[in-house]
């Protein structure tokens, strides 16, 4: 495949990685907010800020289509620095939930749908890494191989959830989910981190919390 198909491979890959994560924001957020869960609630936002990233690797793609050179524009270093500030205040979000939740006693409704958007996800993520991975070795591009790591990352976040929503669906213990939302942070809170140093560095490596 030449080097033109294998860019447009990776577009669609990208604009599929940006739709399906406003999809599984919206639904995260909303049942989260109604069923007062708050890992599913924190899966949802990292979802939509997982969106602002997506818009960057987007960006990268079409300019990867134009020129060959990967080091990251201004306009992909200010969604990096969007995407981190957003992380953070996710991750402060999340602890402060989480202790208000302990304060209140509070305990979710249900955890059913955490369940069924997190087997979603470990699907979905899965398969976009592994066609993203493929097309980045193909290309020889670093970008691409670190978005990959990325969708990793998110990968790895959906079994967070779907073990604390199963966890709680069966036991009814409280704070199964709070420790689930506090997993979230954790990656929250990395991801911004690297979100961050991916911003100043000269070329692009995986902001996501994980290692090429």
């Amino acid at each position: 495949m030449d080097r033109n198909k294998l860019l447009q491979t990776a577009l669609v890959l990208s604009i599929i990685t940006v739709v399906y994560n406003i999809v599984e924001g919206l639904i995260s957020v909303g049942f989260g907010v109604s069923d007062d869960a708050l890992a599913l609630l924190g899966f949802g936002v990292d979802s939509f800020v997982e969106v602002i990233s997506g818009i960057g690797i987007l960006h990268l793609v079409i300019r990867l289509k134009l020129t060959k050179n990967e080091a990251p524009d201004k306009f992909e270093r200010q969604a990096l620095r969007i995407t981190g500030f957003s992380f953070y205040v996710l991750s402060l979000g999340l602890i402060a939930g989480s202790a208000l939740n302990i304060y209140a006693g509070t305990k979710p409704e249900t955890t059913v749908v955490g369940v069924i958007v997190s087997s979603v996800s470990i699907a979905t993520m899965y398969f976009l890494m592994k066609a993203k991975l493929k097309v980045g070795k193909q290309l020889g591009s670093n970008a691409i191989i670190a978005d990959a790591n990325c969708t990793k990352t998110c990968f790895y976040l959906s079994f967070i959830l779907l073990a604390s929503s199963l966890l709680y669906h069966f036991t009814g213990i409280g704070w199964v989910d709070i420790l689930g939302s506090l997993g979230i942070a954790w990656f929250a809170f990395t991801e911004g981190r690297e979100a961050f140093e991916k911003a100043k560095a000269q070329t692009h490596s995986c902001g996501c919390g994980c290692g090429q």
